[in-house]
C-alpha cells in the first residue's frame, strides 16, 4: 500500500513509519518541519496541515494516512491546540475523501475521557471529555469525534488511544520526569498509591499495525475508537522510583497533597497567561489529576476486534530502555 504518516519527524510517527516500510509498504511522511528521518526510503512533505488546499496533490494514489501530528502539551492558547489538533484533522479528512483516499487511522489519546476524577479499568464507552482544563483533551476528543463520524461504506477510520508513550527516542515524557528529579523539582502528588498505564512505544507500533490489517481486511473495527496500553498498570511514583534506582538516582519521597497540587495549578495557569510566560507553566489542574488519580484502561475491546495484545512486558520493555535512558 502507499501510505502517508503526518507528524512523521516526531515519536511515534517515526517509529511508525520505519515498521511500515520495513513491512514492505511505501511510505511518505508529512509534518510541518523538514525531516529528521536518517531514512532515504521516505519521501517527505513539509506542509502545514491546518493549510492544505494548496497541497491536495500529495494526496493522489495515497490508500491510507496515519493521522500522528497533534499539538500536545498542558499549558498555551486554546486556539492553537484547535487550530492544529480540530481544523487541522478536519482539512485532513476533507482532502483524503476527496482525494480517494481509503483507510484513516487516527492516533488519539486516552485523555479525550478525561473527567477530572480517577479512572481504573476504563473502557470505550467512558463519555468524552467535558472540562476545559486541557486545550489538547477538548480538542483531541473533537477530532476524533469528526474521524468516526466520517467513517463510511467508502472511506474506513478507526482511532487508537495509546496511553503515555515511552521508550528509546522519546523526546518528553520520562526524559521530563528524570531531569525534574535530578533538578529537585518533582514531588509525588497525592497519596503516591495510583495506578497508570504507561505504553512502550514498540507496543504502540504494534496495535497500529494490528489495526491497520484489520481495517484493510473488514474487519469489525470501521468507525470505533480503542485504548492501547500494556495492560499492567503500575503504581506510578513506585514505578518511576525503581527506575530512579536503576538510573542511580535517588528515591523521591517529597509529597504535596493533591488539593494543594490542584489550587496551585489553577493559581499558575492564571499567572502565566497575565505574564506572558514563555516557559511550560509547572503545574496545571489536569496535570494535577493526571498525577494523583489513577488511569488505566482496558485493552478488551482492542483484543476482541483486532487481536491486540502488548509484545513487550512492562520488565522487558524497561530493560530495552534503560540503556539508552541513562544516556539523557
Amino acid at each position: 500500500m502507499k501510505i502517508l504518516v503526518t507528524g512523521g519527524r516526531g515519536f511515534v510517527g517515526k517509529a511508525l513509519s520505519i515498521k511500515l516500510w520495513e513491512l514492505g509498504h511505501e511510505v511518505e511522511t508529512l509534518s510541518r518541519s523538514a525531516s529528521n528521518l536518517d531514512y532515504s526510503h521516505f519521501r517527505h512533505h513539509q506542509v502545514d496541515i491546518t493549510n492544505l488546499l494548496e497541497h491536495q496533490q500529495l494526496f493522489r494514489n495515497i490508500d491510507c494516512i496515519f493521522h500522528v501530528a497533534a499539538k500536545a502539551g498542558i499549558d498555551g492558547d486554546y486556539k492553537d491546540y484547535y487550530a492544529v489538533n480540530y481544523l487541522g484533522t478536519q482539512n485532513l479528512l476533507k482532502v483524503s475523501k476527496r482525494m480517494g483516499v481509503k483507510f484513516f487511522i487516527y492516533t488519539s489519546s486516552p485523555s479525550v475521557v478525561f473527567s477530572k476524577k480517577p479512572i481504573a479499568n476504563g473502557k470505550e464507552d467512558l463519555p468524552y471529555v467535558s472540562s476545559n482544563l486541557s486545550p489538547y483533551s477538548l480538542t483531541k476528543a473533537m477530532a476524533e469525534k469528526e474521524v468516526l463520524l466520517s467513517n463510511d461504506s467508502s472511506f474506513s477510520t478507526l482511532a487508537l488511544r495509546p496511553h503515555l508513550v515511552w521508550g528509546e527516542g522519546d523526546p518528553h515524557l520520562l526524559p521530563k520526569v528524570i531531569n525534574r528529579h535530578k533538578a529537585g523539582k518533582l514531588r509525588i502528588v497525592g497519596e503516591g498509591i495510583n495506578r497508570v498505564d504507561l505504553t512502550h512505544i514498540d507496543n504502540v507500533i504494534h496495535a497500529h499495525i494490528m489495526a491497520l490489517n484489520s481495517l484493510v481486511s473488514g474487519g469489525p473495527v470501521s468507525g470505533k475508537s480503542y485504548f492501547i496500553s500494556q495492560n499492567e498498570p503500575v503504581k506510578l511514583w513506585e514505578w518511576l522510583n525503581s527506575l530512579f534506582e536503576l538510573l542511580s538516582l535517588k528515591p523521591l519521597d517529597q509529597k504535596i497533597s493533591f488539593s494543594k497540587a490542584y489550587v496551585t495549578g489553577a493559581l499558575l495557569e492564571k499567572l502565566w497567561r497575565i505574564l506572558f510566560f514563555k516557559s511550560e507553566v509547572p503545574m496545571t489542574r489536569f496535570i494535577a489529576c493526571q498525577l494523583a488519580h489513577d488511569h488505566w484502561f482496558s485493552t478488551k475491546q482492542a483484543n476482541s476486534d483486532f487481536g491486540y495484545e502488548p509484545i513487550l512486558s512492562m520488565d522487558e520493555a524497561l530493560n530495552k530502555t534503560i540503556p539508552w535512558l541513562k544516556t539523557i
